[in-house]
């Protein structure tokens, strides 16, 4: 555990110079499976650290640590296609009704489909220990006539509302940013079809009062969007959060407490590259007000620093995993609210006798 004067702990989990083969590792995801397990998800980009529709060879692995982040499995591939197939940008929800974990990611067959997204999932039922073969949801989740668009689900994580409805964004660059989601535990998945603009790639959560919001990057601007919605996303409210800087990259945002849930304050935390024209300066911050304002935030890292995903532990501190250095490194980090606030917010997630 964390003392507000002690010195940041980076484990390197993802480090292409330690794997022989692979070029290079990115888009990090990580979420706290039902028996408090860690997950961290990532792409294994093997002849190059190309996207998607420029590398013929894109795996998604994991590493799991039973401990809290202090330990951690070797590196485990999920999803291996052959050779002209590749699968990307890994993304999760964890089901806290039925237990089961979602890893959503975007597949394209490069040697005869060219520049075809498609979007798919797997399923964990017993905490990431194995997983079910992909199933393809393009159909459920897009329109037809989107077949030849840009379109991707957001990696990082989406969330379980407090309906029990699975909720994650997608984006298609031409039509717009879009939610999909499952009322029956994702069973099936359907679209929300109402375009949300400006959005790249995005993360949603619900406020204490229901309302839908949706933390947006933009490639222009240096800051961040915000989208709200309070009728389950039939309209939405959008504009932009200057108080957000960001320099165009994947950010993440999560809930660390709620008073509906029996917490002193209501708490949002959000991390990114706190920069206006540069990926560097990877900064937590917290919202006590429903992503109304935020506080300056804390440096996790001065230098180059990337995309980010954040989960919190089942002790209640913090997890937060990032790309590091350009891409050489991907860094997990274990953190405290009291540290994160200098002191001034000691406040400890209650766990269960």
């Amino acid at each position: 555990m964390q003392t507000k004067n002690e010195a940041v702990d980076f484990k390197d989990l993802f480090n292409a110079t330690r794997r022989a083969g692979v070029a290079c590792y990115r888009i990090p995801a990580i979420i706290t499976a039902p028996n408090g397990d860690l997950i961290a998800a990532i792409d294994e980009r093997v002849p190059s650290c190309g996207d998607l529709k420029l590398s013929r060879d894109i795996n998604i692995v994991i590493r799991r640590s039973a401990d809290g982040g202090d330990s951690w499995s070797e590196i485990e591939t999920v999803v291996d296609y052959p050779l002209g197939k590749s699968a990307s940008d890994p993304s999760m929800i964890v089901d806290k009704v039925t237990g089961a974990i979602f890893m959503f990611f975007n597949f394209m067959d490069l040697d005869h489909e060219k520049d075809v997204y498609y979007l798919k999932v797997i399923k964990s039922i017993n905490n990431g220990q194995t997983w079910s073969s992909p199933v393809d949801i393009t159909s459920q989740i897009t329109k037809s006539e989107w077949r030849n668009d840009f379109k991707f689900i957001t990696s990082g994580r989406g969330i379980q509302a407090s309906s029990g409805k699975l909720l994650h964004t997608l984006v298609d660059l031409e039509k717009g940013l879009h939610l999909f989601g499952s009322d029956d535990h994702g069973e099936s998945w359907y679209l929300i079809d109402t375009p949300i603009i400006p959005g790249d790639e995005s993360k949603i959560i619900e406020l204490t009062d229901g309302t839908w919001m949706i933390n947006s990057r933009v490639n222009s601007g240096g800051f961040r969007v915000v989208h709200t919605s309070t009728d389950e996303g039939a309209t939405w409210l959008s504009k932009p959060d200057s108080s957000l800087i960001d320099p165009g990259c994947n950010a993440s945002i999560i809930r660390y407490t709620s008073i509906n849930e029996g917490a002193d304050k209501n708490r949002i935390l959000f991390s990114n590259a706190k920069m206006k024209d540069e990926r560097s300066n990877m900064t937590i911050r917290i919202s006590y007000d429903e992503g109304k304002s935020w506080t300056d935030g804390k440096t996790i890292y001065h230098g180059g620093s990337a995309y980010s995903s954040m989960t919190i532990l089942a002790n209640g501190d913090i997890g937060l995993l990032f790309e590091k250095d350009d891409y050489q490194e991907n860094v997990f980090v274990r953190l405290t609210l009291e540290w994160l606030t200098d002191g001034k917010d000691k406040y400890k997630i209650p766990q269960p006798e």
